[in-house]
């Protein structure tokens, strides 16, 4: 079932499910992209070819704000935003291992293994990397889990579930990077749960934010 948090003529806002592809791969699996064009084909009953392009991914097994662009003129203009560091991006992250200061940012070089899809957080200047700074704050503690409020400054692949890693709080369920077991449905417990920007058209302030899934984890914080 599709979850659409904001939509107009210029663009449509949706609350990704874990285990969506934003876009296809090799697995041949249906992608979010692809559920919103039948989804506006539908709806507005149009001909042909639906045009939506994607302003920006979430991990596959990541939940929460998706933006998509109904019109090339709002694509452009939202890849420019996202480009020059002019939306705000917070995710709500589950950790078993509380951070030993509650409050802090975090500056890595990171170097993905495109072959293992994974990436690697060093703490000293690499030529190789690239920078990726992002800010977090400890919110509070329930059942043995801690809720990270995550702010990404850059926007890296991996850049979230590797920096936390690296300060030993992996996400919970992220196998990946360290976690010791798997979440049942799969994901892992990182959520786009807020995203701010002007919007490209209309130049009106813009603030979605994402419902948390309703798994045995983020019950616990809704």
């Amino acid at each position: 079932m599709l979850t659409v948090l904001y939509e107009d003529n210029h663009l449509l806002v949706i609350n990704k499910a874990s285990g969506v592809l934003v876009q296809g791969d090799a697995t041949g699996d249906k992608p979010l992209v692809e559920i919103c064009k039948d989804y506006i084909k539908e709806k507005y009953k149009k001909p042909g070819e639906v045009f939506l392009g994607v302003v920006h991914r979430l991990d596959r097994p990541v939940s929460g704000v998706v933006v998509f662009a109904r019109t090339s003129k709002a694509l452009e203009r939202m890849n420019e935003l996202f480009r020059n560091k002019e939306t705000q991006k917070t995710y709500w992250a589950l950790v078993t291992s509380k951070p030993a200061i509650t409050e802090g940012t975090l500056i890595h070089w990171l170097i993905k293994d495109e072959k293992k899809n994974k990436t690697t957080a060093y703490k000293k200047e690499n030529t190789q990397g690239q920078r990726s700074e992002l800010s977090y704050k400890f919110i509070e503690s329930k059942s043995g889990f801690h809720l990270l409020e995550v702010k990404p400054i850059t926007g890296r692949p991996h850049q979230i579930r590797a920096q936390l890693a690296s300060m030993n709080c992996p996400i919970v369920g992220d196998l990946k990077y360290g976690f010791e077991t798997a979440n049942a449905d799969t994901s892992i417990c990182l959520h786009a749960r807020q995203l701010e920007f002007i919007h490209p058209v209309k130049k009106e302030p813009v603030k979605i934010t994402a419902e948390l899934p309703r798994n045995e984890f983020w019950k616990l914080f809704r």
